[in-house]
Parts: structure tokens; sequence; C-alpha cells
């Protein structure tokens, strides 16, 4: 890799370095020592992005103690009615993340995945509060259980009555890709929280602790100078409307200091050089471009008929990540009968990619509604499915997609 360091400063004197990467041409690597990238000024929601990175790193660490102690016993992990996995560490993070946003934003009402009706019912709560008082506490005073179980339901499906007019709100998704978490392997997980505002989502972070930057392309000599960092080092990935989408590690060594670092989707611009990633639930062959294209996980063996499709477990933030990072080109999701599309679980991803430079819509091309669920803001309705792209393949997977919908009736 080439990389030419250019040493910059912003209107606050913090150093910023900038790095013009000969591999994607035009599109410079910038890094940046700040609490966040960009001056305050420039950010109309700077307290709220601030306020956020501070409670997803937080919440990140609740993971990580929970997971460590997660294959010693299995009471931490446990069904719900729906059948999929959920642990302590959902509720500690929603009830962590909810006390400190209530506390510092009181007049944001918050949209979250889960309520407290299967802890009231299985006596849970001190378990929960066991794991949130384990890294820090949120308030001065200490918590209770009550504490614990009003903060979820601040999040619940019944703490909040929107109506039609444009809203603002939070939405969390505490854990995306429990199935993942719950896994001893290397299955990824997030914590992703977005900041709606008058219907338009304005900032976002996700936390991903175990996170491992992509060194595929290193050289041995490169490897080496960096091998401090093979091990999974977290990330975490922010996005401010107008301020592009940055990350940095979660986990900082002393040998590697946290620096931002800017993010832009990848440059393909052929659908047969692209990388894919799909729903772990969906197959290559439900989907319309199986029609004109094969798919292989075998990185050195792409045939002229075939695409690369990425291994990416669990969830859907974890592939929004990915195409924001320029580890992935696109995301594809099929919109299942019978199946409900989340909000959290696009929500904060919609707008780290839209900020790096990619593109979101449903298969017709239109944008993603978030006010269709006028009550609740819960639900999406992507026509089709989702569609989540560089940017560049965006109007030809399009076609693609409405010329096997056509061909198909």
């Amino acid at each position: 890799m080439d990389m030419v360091p250019v040493v910059v400063r912003s209107a606050s004197h913090v150093s910023a370095y900038r790095y013009l990467d000969h591999r994607h041409g035009t599109s410079p690597r910038f890094q940046v020592r700040a609490k966040l990238p960009f001056e305050q000024q420039d950010a109309k929601y700077y307290q709220h992005l601030e306020a956020a990175v501070h409670v997803v790193q937080r919440a990140c660490r609740l993971c990580l103690h929970v997971k460590s102690s997660l294959f010693s016993t299995d009471a931490n992990v446990h069904q719900k009615n729906d059948q999929t996995p959920v642990t302590v560490a959902d509720f500690g993070v929603q009830a962590l993340i909810s006390f400190e946003l209530n506390k510092l934003f009181p007049s944001i009402p918050l949209v979250a995945e889960e309520d407290s009706a299967y802890l009231r019912s299985r006596n849970l709560a001190g378990s929960v509060l066991d794991a949130i008082t384990a890294i820090d506490s949120p308030t001065s005073k200490p918590l209770t259980q009550d504490d614990v179980l009003e903060a979820i339901d601040r999040g619940g499906k019944d703490a909040f009555l929107f109506g039609s007019e444009p809203a603002t709100y939070w939405v969390l998704d505490p854990i995306d890709g429990t199935r993942g978490f719950v896994k001893a392997g290397k299955a990824l997980y997030v914590v992703g929280l977005a900041l709606v505002v008058e219907g338009e989502i304005v900032a976002g972070v996700m936390g991903c602790p175990n996170w491992q930057e992509d060194f595929s392309k290193k050289s041995p000599t490169e490897l080496e100078e960096v091998a401090d960092m093979l091990s999974p080092s977290g990330t975490i990935m922010i996005a401010h409307i107008g301020c592009g989408t940055w990350t940095k590690r979660l986990n900082s060594m002393p040998k590697l200091p946290s620096v931002w670092t800017r993010c832009f989707v990848d440059g393909s611009n052929l659908v047969q050089k692209a990388h894919f990633c799909i729903p772990d639930s969906q197959t290559w062959e439900s989907l319309p471009l199986s029609s004109s294209f094969n798919a292989t996980n075998n990185v050195d063996d792409v045939g002229d008929n075939q695409v690369l499709l990425l291994a990416a477990c669990c969830g859907s933030l974890c592939k929004y990540l990915m195409v924001a990072s320029g580890r992935a080109s696109v995301f594809i999701l099929r919109a299942k009968e019978k199946t409900i599309i989340k909000a959290w679980d696009h929500a904060v991803g919609m707008i780290c990619v839209h900020e790096a430079g990619g593109k979101i819509t449903d298969w017709s091309g239109s944008e993603i509604d978030l006010a269709a669920d006028q009550a609740g803001r819960r639900v999406i309705f992507p026509f089709g499915g989702v569609l989540v792209t560089n940017g560049c393949l965006h109007h030809q997977i399009l076609e693609i997609i409405s010329h096997s919908t056509t061909s198909s009736l």
C-alpha cells in the first residue's frame, strides 16, 4: 500500500493526518486525534453524538464482560417468544444507554428492541443490574432493579406514541447479531444507536467489540509492523450528517494511539468485481441477482460469471459496517413474507453508509421510510427488500432486480 502522509491542522489545533491512498485514487484517508473528528460548529448534533459515542463504548465493555462469562454458564442466554436468543447483555446495554440518554436528553424518546416483560416473568432484573454495575454505574446513586426495569421500558413498544408528523427520537439496537454474540467463534455483533430529528437520521454510532482490521492486502513486512493489531481490536464507527463517516479502534493499546480515520465506500463499478454480503438467513439463490451471477466464497477463485460473497455473521448492522468501511460493496436483503423488518436493524447503518458515500433504497429505488410505522417508528416496509451499495453499483443492481422480477412474472 503506497500512502503519503500529510500533516494538517484543524481549527481547534488538534493534530490530524491525511493519507493519500493510491489504491483508491482520489479518495484520501484522514486520521484525527480528538474526541470527535470534526469541529463542533460544523456539527449541529455534536453534543448528542459525543454522548452517544461515550455510552456505546461503555455498552461494548458491558458486552465483553458478559461474553467472558457466557460459556461458563448457560444462565445468561435465553430464548424470546419468537425463538430468537437474548442475553443479559441485550437488556444491560439497553438499560445503560437508556439511563444515560434520559439523563442528558430527557425530552427525546427512545425506540429500542427490548422491554422488561421477559425479565419480570423470570426474575432476571438482578442479573442485569449486576452486569451494569460490574463495569460502572451510570448515575451518582446506587441503581436498583426497579431502575433497570424502568430504563429498559423507556425504549419499549408501549413507551411512546408517535403520530403522522415528523418525529425526533433515538433508535437503539442493544445487540444486533445476538446469535453471533452467543457463539464462541468470531461472529460479529454490533451495538447500534442513531438519532432521528424531524424524520431524518442525523447522527449514529456503531460499536463492534470483535471487529478485526483487514490485513489481507498487506505485505509480510507491513504485517510485521502491525503485529500488535492482529488480535481483534474492536471498532467504533460514527457518522454525522454532512461530516462524513469515521472509525477508531475500540480497544486502544499504548503503542497504538486511538485516532479517527475517515471512511469511504469502495470504488467498485462493475457488479462482477463487487464484494457482496447477504443476511445469514437467506441464500444467494433466493435473490434476484442469482439469475445473472453465481456466487462463491473463494476469494482466490472468482469465475467470469461469479461474484464474491463475503461471510459475515450475524445481524444486519455488521453488513452496513462492512459497506461503509469499504470491505464490502453491496449488502442486499429480501423482504420475506411474514417477516417484520425492524428500524433498529438499519437506521444507524443507513447514515454510516450514506456519509461514507454509499446509497440505500428499497428494491424499487425508493428511500427507506422510517415513519411508515406512524405509531411506534419500530418497523419499516421496504418494497421487495433493502439494497445497500457503494453508490456506483446501485442503478446497475436495481436494473438487474427489475429485470429478474419482470422475467419471473
